[in-house]
């Protein structure tokens, strides 16, 4: 399970955080790391001191460009945010994710990227939005701001508590139990893989565009619709099969606007 849980950091600025994100990873049994667009030197001498013996981490982790880059293969992406929003989000704490893990790693092709953003802004909008849910770290309200490395061993050790859970008996290790009634929980028998990341991105990207040609969506004046219809995608969680289905209906409503407009 932990082989699958894939933390990624966008837009680094101090190298020593990166190397310390690699040392509190192993720390856990955790070894899938991604940079997105680090503002610093992502390997400097800083960072490998800092990884204390996760310098083999630090050297394999790829660097890409953009957050769809990164986590276009996940199943479940979740990030992790410190601030409240004009437009609220699932929001679920450390431990639930950590409940939640388990089911959403059940099927062996499954993955979930835990994402981190900027020391300094943390996660944009748009890229909070592109999160199935958002998970927040309940420190103390007079001095909640977290260094970037502490949030990643807090996330860390929530899952290494889970896969003890589901490795040992729950008894001695005081792990938390999967809960078949959360959201985000899927168990249907032969239900088609769920949608990753990158299919459900070509679906909003698809969806925008003829909802534009149908006259029902103005980009000038887009009164956050398609931030909310994301909301509402992410928060079902469509499968490959229920993507291609909507795929399907929005290429039928292109052709019947090209012949009503032709």
């Amino acid at each position: 399970m932990l082989e699958r849980i894939r933390i990624v950091l966008t837009g680094t600025s101090h190298p020593g955080n990166i190397g310390g994100t690699a040392r509190a990873m192993k720390n856990m049994g955790l070894g899938d790391l991604i940079l997105v667009a680090p503002r610093g030197e992502a390997r400097s001498a800083e960072a490998i001191s800092r990884a204390s013996g996760a310098d083999d981490l630090l050297a394999r982790a790829p660097v890409v460009d953009t957050l769809e880059d990164a986590v276009g293969d996940c199943s479940l992406v979740v990030g992790a945010s410190a601030r409240s929003r004009n437009l609220p989000w699932p929001m679920i704490s450390p431990r639930e994710l950590g409940a939640r893990l388990p089911g959403e790693l059940a099927s062996g092709d499954s993955r979930v990227a835990l994402v981190f953003g900027r020391e300094d802004t943390g996660l944009t909008n748009a890229e909070l939005q592109r999160c199935h849910a958002h998970v927040h770290i309940p420190s103390n309200p007079d001095f909640s701001s977290l260094n970037l490395v502490t949030a990643v061993q807090v996330l860390a050790y929530e899952c290494r508590l889970a896969w003890l859970g589901e490795n040992t008996p729950a008894a001695t290790t005081g792990a938390p139990k999967h809960d078949e009634t959360q959201p985000f929980t899927i168990d249907e028998g032969d239900r088609d893989p769920l949608a990753s990341h990158a299919d459900l991105e070509r679906l909003f990207e698809h969806m925008e565009e003829v909802l534009i040609a149908i006259d029902f969506h103005d980009p000038d004046t887009p009164r956050q619709l398609m931030a909310r219809l994301r909301r509402l995608f992410l928060r079902a969680r469509p499968d490959q099969m229920e993507v291609n289905i909507l795929r399907g209906m929005l290429t039928a409503m292109e052709k019947r606007a090209k012949a009503s407009a032709g």
